[in-house]
């Protein structure tokens, strides 16, 4: 059985003051027990995440890691290993912002995902297409050649330590949001994907959902069989509806 997991990707917002007040709303939350919960800070501010969420059964990753696990000479990098040194547990890679706004690559990212597992850090692959592949119907071809660029590098069973998140770029930050049966769909030819090559992998492997998601249609999308969760970008930023958020993915 798959444990769901609800993880908050607050991309680039927070100051000290909405961040210490953010964690103090999640501090109160009640969470279910069945589900994982876990929030991506910006990097800056980590330590303080890290801090104030002590003792809570809140996990801690980073929204981005360099693609060499080891310390060096890569000014403004930060090295899986001084993610799993400060304390997180996960990294975000591929998001769709650093894909399609800052050029990373499927190259780039197959390292990224290879650094975050040497340093024991689980990564969270983000894939998904533009609206405009959707429109041409290329939306499969597009999820599994995303996926399949590091299953073809680096093999199907480091998977088995990962986890996949399916984000429709045109959902994202848009207001819009797949129909459960649209992600659902994503969801079960990504594991399809997997389960070519390895039955129990694909059986274990949390895939979630990410696109607008909200309390409102959150219960909706956890209820389809393939999807194992969500990765919450602005709803993340609001303990009570991002708790909200959580408690749909315990029922």
């Amino acid at each position: 059985m798959r444990r769901p997991l609800v993880a908050g990707n607050w991309k680039m917002h927070g100051t000290r003051a909405s961040v210490a007040e953010l964690i103090k709303g999640l501090h109160a939350l009640a969470l279910p027990e069945g589900v994982e919960v876990a929030v991506f800070p910006p990097s800056l501010y980590i330590n303080n995440v890290l801090a104030g969420l002590e003792g809570k059964s809140i996990a801690v990753g980073a929204q981005n890691c360099a693609a060499e696990p080891a310390q060096g000479a890569l000014t403004g990098e930060v090295a899986s290993s001084q993610l799993a040194d400060a304390g997180c547990t996960l990294v975000l890679v591929g998001h769709s912002e650093r894909r399609q706004i800052l050029g990373e690559s499927d190259e780039l990212l197959v390292r990224k995902f290879a650094a975050a597992q040497a340093s024991g850090l689980t990564p969270v692959l983000c894939i998904g297409e533009t609206l405009e592949q959707r429109e041409a119907g290329q939306t499969i071809e597009v999820v599994n050649r995303q996926l399949g660029s590091v299953m073809d590098v680096l093999g199907v069973e480091v998977f088995a330590r990962a986890v996949v998140a399916y984000e429709p770029v045109w959902a994202i930050g848009t207001g819009l949001t797949a129909t459960p049966e649209q992600a659902q769909e994503v969801h079960a030819a990504i594991r399809a994907q997997l389960d070519a090559e390895d039955a129990e992998v694909a059986r274990g492997v949390r895939i979630l959902y990410g696109g607008s998601v909200k309390a409102a249609n959150a219960v909706e999308l956890f209820g389809m069989p393939d999807i194992d969760g969500g990765l919450i970008g602005g709803a993340s930023l609001n303990a009570d509806e991002f708790g909200a958020i959580c408690r749909a993915a315990g029922n």
